[in-house]
């Protein structure tokens, strides 16, 4: 299987181990990203390889309110102290990671979250958008792999470009802050609210805003 330097950059930012520790222990599992991270731990590779099996449950939930009160976010970050849960590297962290919800509208927190169904569905539907553009079947399903990674980026926190710096993964940005504190942390939920999601609006209104839109008002 190809080691492609994307995958060397996902498994980079889940352990902390160096570039070539990277590469080679993908290369010795065979591209297995998980087998991988523990091929890494077993070496005593990976940063975090000590903190996968602490209980991170002090922390804090933070919010954010952002446009004069349309869009709110309440999030849970953990860590393992009350000392770590104290600092202002956590405590920017956490306002950072509520940034980025209300700025990106992520769905879950990581891959694994998403529901299998939901996935199969989802390559269903790029599937046959592939084959409409003429795509050929033998490279579908490649494509199709590519843009669930793209999918990935836009409904799961964790996958999402950093608002602040779009070099780097929030995943990254968590892995940063844990390296330097020396604990485990954790980002366990949060919920995004957006001040009339989920409300249809009345005919009237919406014609008010094309109206408004088209310069007809």
């Amino acid at each position: 299987m190809e080691i492609t330097a994307a995958m060397v950059k996902e498994l980079r930012e889940r352990t902390q181990a160096g570039m070539m520790d990277c590469k080679n222990a993908l290369v010795e599992v065979k591209g297995d990203m998980e087998k991988a991270i523990e091929y890494l731990r077993e070496k005593g590779l990976a940063a975090n390889a000590k903190k996968a099996g602490r209980v991170a449950s002090e922390g804090m939930v933070d919010s954010y309110i952002h446009m004069g009160g349309k869009i709110g976010v309440l999030l849970e970050v953990n860590c393992e102290t009350d000392f770590v849960a104290n600092t202002d590297a956590f405590r920017n962290l956490c306002h950072d990671l509520a940034l980025q919800i209300a700025a990106s509208k992520p769905l879950y927190i990581s891959k694994e979250e998403v529901p299998a169904a939901e996935l199969d569905k989802e390559r269903e539907i790029l599937r046959a958008q592939a084959l409409n553009e003429g795509k050929p079947e033998k490279i579908v399903d490649r494509m199709v792999e590519g843009r669930i990674e793209k999918y990935y980026k836009d409904v799961c926190l964790l996958e999402q470009p950093f608002v602040k710096n779009p070099d780097i993964t929030v995943q990254a940005l968590v892995n940063e802050t844990a390296l330097a504190s020396g604990e485990k942390i954790s980002v366990r939920r949060f919920t995004r609210y957006e001040r009339g999601e989920g409300i249809e609006k009345r005919v009237s209104d919406l014609a008010s805003e094309i109206e408004e839109m088209t310069g007809k008002a």
